[in-house]
């Protein structure tokens, strides 16, 4: 019986389920749109939202948290630059800022129906856009609405 879980299992053993939720996650922080199952879309949800929280925090605690949550243990000897180094580096340089007043809630799932395959229910996975800042609108005083009755 599943009382009480805190966590779904997806079929899978720890490591592998692991692996996936992070590689779903570093994908859904490098293109900031995703598309995968309904499921699969609220498991990541917590872990983003968490990963975005320690960006917001951005001292080195948080930033080596969000490193080793990602895979990103140690810095590599080569040159070579992977994603999860972008995500990182995006995550503190991009999307803190960007969500800095915002008390949570950087994610939004669409659901967008069944795959066709095996009938799996879809999802997009996003993060919430920078909020725009309504105009200033200027309101005018009586002189313009237009005439409606004409004389005939």
């Amino acid at each position: 019986m599943r009382h009480a879980k805190r966590s779904r299992r997806f079929g899978r053993p720890t490591g592998h389920r692991q692996a996936m939720f992070r590689n779903l996650v570093t994908s859904l922080l490098v293109h900031e749109r995703i598309t995968t199952t309904v499921e699969k879309a609220k498991e990541i949800r917590r872990l983003a939202e968490k990963l975005i929280t320690l960006g917001k925090r951005g001292d080195l605690h948080a930033r080596r948290l969000a490193a080793s949550r990602l895979y990103l243990t140690g810095l590599r000897e080569g040159k070579v630059v992977t994603r999860q180094q972008v995500a990182l580096k995006k995550l503190f340089a991009d999307l803190a800022p960007r969500y800095k007043n915002r008390q949570g809630g950087y994610t939004r799932i669409v659901k967008l129906g069944q795959r066709r395959g095996d009938g799996a229910r879809m999802a997009l996975i996003e993060l919430i856009p920078e909020e725009a800042k309504p105009a200033s609108r200027k309101k005018s005083k009586g002189g313009s609405k237009a005439k409606s009755k004409a004389k005939s």
